[in-house]
Parts: structure tokens; sequence; C-alpha cells
């Protein structure tokens, strides 16, 4: 009982899900990483029906010449067959090799050509070492895991599915185009040798033609279902994203100290500024902000403090303390607090409304002017 216990609860975890909390989807740093390492999205069914469609493609067009460079390979060979020792004359291996290449290089090259079109179709230019570095790691089978993924798995599964559909096609194709000849093949004994080659050839490329077009058909479901299986694998937890995040964006925690810093700094240079201002709008008590204009090299004033509340009291204070007027304003000591910064040259629209509150600084300047040359 214990032992059939144990049975099911390996069965039952074989069919967990493979990627548990996985939850996700990849982020554009994991996926970049992922064609970094060679992690990309690839139909091998595809690559393999063009690989065999292209190069039947070309034995078809090429067949008058194949057949003559052929001919005259036997030629060669058979009219030199009493004149030539095979252990001594290297000519011999010389002509092999010469009508070899003539006969098959052209075929092995657009096999070669049509694996890399549809790798590049499939995966855009990608030039990677990573896969050749040994993983040692691997020496070792994990039959779990294997089983796992080749029979108990999504994957699996597909690829079981997949395999049966392809047999089935070549074989239904095979069936088709054998019968619909069959008359023909029985009565090969009665044609003479040339008209058998033909017959034999002209199924045989139609076997091999139509059944690499209904494998490329049968291979845009498995490119789908790639890409989706790829997504799959690629997806990471929400610790995973927050990591990445961090990684990108810092540690919150720090960025909210550097932010908290970054006020304290601010709020120092602002105090520093007051008593540059020409002018401070108030709320009068919640808002506060210093105004400076130097119009050789401003064009128009420039907000060099603001602040809320207790800073708005400092800057005030700080105001009063060094001889800056102070003018309430409600509306626009609202209005700047909220549109601009430090450091920001006031909006156009407000040009009119600070046009009159500097109009009045000036007016209280040369009252205190006046008065101090009467005090004089």
């Amino acid at each position: 009982m214990k032992q059939c216990d144990e049975l099911i609860f390996i069965d039952l975890q074989w069919f967990a899900a493979e990627d548990e909390g996985r939850t996700e989807d990849p982020t554009e740093y994991k996926i970049r990483k992922a064609r970094e390492e060679g992690r990309v999205a690839k139909s091998q069914e595809f690559i393999g029906a063009l690989v065999l469609l292209l190069p039947a493609l070309a034995i078809l067009f090429l067949g008058s010449y194949l057949l003559r460079t052929c001919l005259e390979m036997i030629q060669f060979f058979f009219t030199r067959i009493n004149d030539l020792d095979p252990v001594k004359d290297g000519i011999i291996a010389q002509a092999f090799f010469s009508y070899f290449a003539k006969a098959a290089l052209p075929i092995a090259g657009i096999a070669m050509i049509s694996g890399v079109f549809a790798n590049l179709v499939q995966t855009g230019p990608l030039f990677t070492t990573k896969p050749l570095v040994p993983d040692f790691s691997r020496i070792v089978p994990r039959f779990g895991k294997f089983f796992q993924r080749t029979m108990f798995s999504m994957e699996g599964l597909f690829n079981f599915a997949k395999s049966i559909l392809k047999m089935a096609v070549i074989g239904i194709v095979a069936f088709v185009i054998i019968r619909s000849k069959i008359e023909v093949l029985m009565n090969l004994q009665t044609i003479n040798l040339w008209s058998g080659i033909q017959v034999i050839s002209t199924l045989a490329m139609q076997l091999l033609i139509i059944s690499a077009l209904l494998l490329l058909a049968l291979s845009i479901p498995d490119m789908l279902f790639q890409r989706w299986q790829y997504r799959e694998s690629l997806k990471m937890t929400k610790q995973e994203v927050k990591e990445e995040r961090k990684m990108y964006e810092g540690d919150p925690l720090i960025k909210s100290r550097l932010r908290q810093r970054m006020r304290e700094l601010m709020t120092r240079n602002m105090i520093a500024n007051v008593p540059k201002a020409d002018v401070v709008v108030t709320n009068p008590t919640h808002f506060a902000v210093a105004l400076e204009w130097n119009q050789d090299t401003m064009p128009a004033p420039m907000v060099s403090a603001k602040g809320a509340d207790e800073v708005a009291f400092r800057i005030r204070r700080i105001a009063e303390e060094n001889g800056v007027p102070l003018v309430e304003n409600r509306p626009l000591a609202r209005a700047l607090f909220a549109e601009t910064d430090v450091g920001d040259i006031i909006p156009e629209a407000y040009y009119q409304a600070i046009a009159a509150v500097l109009a009045h600084v000036h007016n209280i300047n040369e009252e205190r002017r006046r008065k101090t040359a009467y005090g004089a």
C-alpha cells in the first residue's frame, strides 16, 4: 500500500505545472538576455520542411544536369575499366570526387541556404557562442525531468501528436500516389529500362514534393506553439520582477532616502536664495513664493524659492530679516506654487499680475529711500 501511495505521489508531481509560481510576463531585459544566450523561439519542423522542399525542387529543375553528370561518370569509368589500376592511379579518386562535387554541391548548397534562411525567418540575425559553451551539469542525466518533459507535459503531448500526424500525412500521401500509379507499376516488367526509370523517378519526386509541402503547412502550428512555449518558459515570478526593477531603478528605500536628501538640499538652497529675492508673494500663511528679477540676464522674473506651511513661514521670516518686501496675493501665490518649480521663469500668463506686484514693490522701495533720506 505504501508503495502504491508513493507511485501515485510521483505521478501527480509529474503532472504538476512546470513553472509553478511564474505568472508574470517576461520583461524586455529577460527576453534580450535569453536571446543573447541563444534561447529563441524556433520550430525545427519548419527548418526540416524547408530543407526538404527546396533541395527537392532543385533536383526537379536540375534533373537533366544531374543525370548527364552521372552518365558521364559511368562512361568515364567503364571506358577505362581495363586501363586504370585503382591502387596506383590517382586519377580514379580525382575523377570520382570531381563528378561527385558536380552532382552533390548544388543540392548541398541549396540545402545549406535553405537551413540558414529558415533560421533567419524565425529568429532574425543572431550570432552567439553561448550554446557552444560546455555545460557539465548536463553530463549526469536527470531521468525524472526527462520523462516529465517528454511524456507528461504539454510539450511532450504536442510532440507526440505532431509525430503521429506527420507519419499519417506521409503514409496517406504515399498510399494515394502509389495507388494512382498501381497499374503502371505492375507493368514495369513490360517496358524498357529508361521508361521504368522515368516512372519511378517521377513517382519519387511527387512523393517528396507533396510531402514537403504538407510538412511545411504543418510546421505553421508548430511555430505558433514554439513561440507560445518560449514565452511561457521565460515567465517570471513576482519576486524576480521586483528584483529586476530594483536592478534598473534602484532599491525603493534607497530612492526614498535620496529623494528626502534632495528635498533637504533644495530647501537649504532655497532658503539661501531668499535674501537675494526682489519680492515674496504670500498666501499669506500657507504659501510663499520668492521671485528674483535681473533685467540684464533674465527674460522675466524667476522663482528662486517656494514653500508651503512651515517652509513658507521660514521664507517669510528670512525675507523680513533681510528687508525683502512681502506682497499678499492669494490667487497668484497659490498659482505660482502649483505651476512652477524653483529656477523656472514665471509663465507668460502671469506677466501682468507680476508686473503689478513689482510696481508695488518699486513704490515701497522708493518710499523707503525717501524716509531714509529725510531721516539723514
